[in-house]
């Protein structure tokens, strides 16, 4: 005879995939098969054989050598403005913070050849702002090197800034409070306490804004163009080179699917352990 209240039984896993109702195993598997047959396809159709010679040929290592630099300095830039940002959103409270959230995420849903057209407005030669750099600097950003970079940092900057933020709110602000009471100032426990706290937030988010940047196309080619060796990045030249000549757009495209899948595995453990 037992006194006291029982303890709850534990219950037992079920093995997977047992009891998966027909009527959600079929549509799950379809969906699934039309994520990967497109991608199955792809690697189906490749070149093979010649794909070193396609990825050699001048047009596609200017449209690599382009698209790398880019990306890289767009990360680069969003880094020295989205961290900040990002901490400005998760540390303190200032009226409309909500419609500032909300305003540095808007680029995530926007359609990107809207933000292309909202940086000619904005940065073009008879823009907002753009008129006055062509007017007291000489300075012209469409259609240019530049016009891509800042292009790829407007839709790849929110990507960085969700990622900061969320890892700065989950971070203990105690070890802040406690640099602060040593005497550091603010910018100092930010210098010496929370970013090797949030480092692994900032990596991941910085591979998200990358990838974002190296696949961006919408934005970019309504902002800055489609030059050959100025603005023809690697999704530019895909679109172009599917027109003429396909082998060559099935090669750029295998060089995006095998980035997107290194962005993946380098982020695998991240996502897995954070739940």
């Amino acid at each position: 005879m037992t006194t006291g209240r029982e303890a709850p039984r534990k219950a037992r896993p079920r093995a997977p995939g047992r009891g998966v109702p027909l009527a959600l195993l079929v549509p799950a598997l379809l969906g699934l098969a039309f994520l990967l047959v497109p991608l199955i396809a792809l690697l189906l159709r490749a070149p093979w054989r010649s794909l070193p010679e396609q990825l050699t040929s001048p047009e596609v290592w200017d449209a690599l050598r382009l698209s790398l630099l880019c990306a890289t300095t767009a990360t680069a830039l969003s880094l020295v403005a989205g961290v900040p940002l990002a901490w400005l959103l998760a540390r303190t409270d200032f009226p409309g913070r909500g419609l500032v959230r909300a305003l540095v995420t808007l680029p995530l849903v926007l359609p990107p050849v809207v933000g292309g057209v909202a940086l000619l407005l904005a940065l073009g030669r008879n823009g907002v702002v753009g008129r006055w750099l062509d007017a007291w600097f000489g300075v012209t950003l469409p259609f240019t090197t530049t016009g891509v970079v800042l292009a790829e940092t407007f839709v790849a900057m929110p990507f960085l800034v969700i990622s900061v933020e969320g890892t700065l709110r989950a971070a203990d602000p105690r070890y802040e409070e406690a640099a602060a009471t040593l005497g550091a100032s603010r910018f100092t426990a930010f210098r010496r306490v929370t970013l090797p706290l949030i480092a692994p937030g900032i990596a991941a988010g910085a591979v998200l804004a990358w990838a974002r940047a190296l696949g961006e196309f919408g934005a970019t080619i309504t902002f800055a163009g489609s030059f050959p060796g100025r603005t023809q990045t690697m999704p530019l030249a895909v679109y172009l080179a599917l027109q003429n000549d396909p082998a060559a757009a099935i090669a750029l495209s295998l060089v995006l699917l095998a980035v997107s899948i290194a962005v993946l595995a380098g982020l695998r453990d991240r996502w897995m352990t954070a739940s």
